[in-house]
């Protein structure tokens, strides 16, 4: 597992679009590891949720305080010690870059993908959530599949999300 040594704690930030199930991975996998959870999206400055709310996409420049919330609270982490799993779309090399300066490279990434169709599917059956279903094609669009970047695991969300978590698990442990 990722956190196998307590002098080198690891974080791990779950990614993907709206809809692909970081919270609930998210959640799941950071209480399989014993770490614990971070919601990103509880990070967003209030600016940032109200934009989207009204189905808005966010700009860089929107981003990079979010970006920078998130970094701050895994190096906090980190520092004392401790392993942490956050959520985050990280949607962007450069925005997953970012995040991994903030830790000093002890980052890795959960990257949740999963088909066009699953994923309006998803958001459609959600409920109380700020980001709409109209917001979607904006992410895709925005989104640079990590394939080939270091310390990232790939994993289909086209299971229950304990298949998708024991799918992680397993990656990350290599």
């Amino acid at each position: 597992m990722p956190q196998t040594s307590p002098s080198r704690p690891t974080a791990i930030i779950v990614m993907g679009v709206s809809g692909c199930g970081k919270t609930s991975v998210g959640a799941a996998l950071a209480e399989r590891l014993g770490l614990s959870f971070v919601e990103g999206d509880v990070l967003h400055p209030p600016a940032n949720v109200e934009k989207m709310a009204k189905g808005t996409p966010l700009t860089d420049a929107d981003r990079w305080p979010w970006l920078d919330i998130i970094g701050a609270e895994m190096a906090t982490a980190l520092a004392r010690g401790e392993g942490i799993v956050v959520s985050c779309s990280a949607l962007k090399k450069i925005y997953r870059e970012r995040l991994r300066a903030a830790t000093g490279g002890r980052l890795r990434f959960v990257y949740l993908s999963g088909s066009r169709e699953l994923l309006t599917e998803r958001m459609g059956a959600r409920t109380g959530h700020f980001m709409p279903l109209s917001l979607l094609e904006s992410q895709l669009a925005t989104l640079e599949v990590p394939s080939g970047e270091e310390g990232v695991v790939t994993v289909n969300i086209d299971q229950s999300v304990e298949g998708i978590v024991t799918d992680a698990a397993i990656g990350l442990s290599t």
